[in-house]
C-alpha cells in the first residue's frame, strides 16, 4: 500500500508559479511510474505530465508542456511538480498518483492517489 501526501498548493497570481510536492509514505516509489493530475470544478480530472521510476523520462500534456516540469527524489520518495507561467486556466485540485504502467496519462492505471491541494490563480 502506498500513501500520498500533496503540499504546497496555494493562491498565486497569473505569470507566478508554483511547486507543489508529493510525499510518499508505506511503500518505496521505485518501480512506480508517478503522474500529476488535475480536476478544475465541472471538469474532468486530467493527467499534466507523468514521470518514470528513475526520473530520466517525462510525458507532459501539451497544455503545460512549455511551463511544468516533473521531478522526483526517490530517496526522500517524493515527487514535486513546479509550474511557472501560471494562467487562470490552470486553477484547480491537483493530485498525485501512482502506477506500475508506464507514461500513461489515462487516469484508471493509476492504483493510488493523494487527496489533492488546490492551486487557484487570480488573473
Amino acid at each position: 500500500q502506498v500513501q500520498l501526501i500533496e503540499s504546497g498548493g496555494g493562491l498565486v497570481q497569473a505569470g507566478g508559479s508554483l511547486r507543489l510536492s508529493c510525499a510518499a509514505s508505506g511503500r518505496t516509489l521505485d518501480n512506480y511510474f508517478m503522474g500529476w493530475f488535475r480536476q478544475a470544478p465541472g471538469k474532468e480530472r486530467e493527467c499534466v505530465g507523468v514521470i518514470g521510476w528513475s526520473g530520466g523520462r517525462t510525458r507532459n500534456a501539451d497544455a503545460v508542456k512549455d511551463r511544468f516540469t516533473i521531478s522526483r527524489d526517490n530517496v526522500k520518495s517524493t515527487v514535486y511538480l513546479q509550474m511557472n507561467s501560471l494562467k487562470p486556466e490552470d486553477t484547480a485540485v491537483y493530485y498525485c498518483a501512482a502506477t506500475r504502467v508506464p507514461y500513461r496519462l489515462g487516469a484508471s492505471v493509476y492504483d493510488y492517489w493523494g487527496q489533492g491541494t488546490q492551486v487557484t490563480v487570480s488573473s
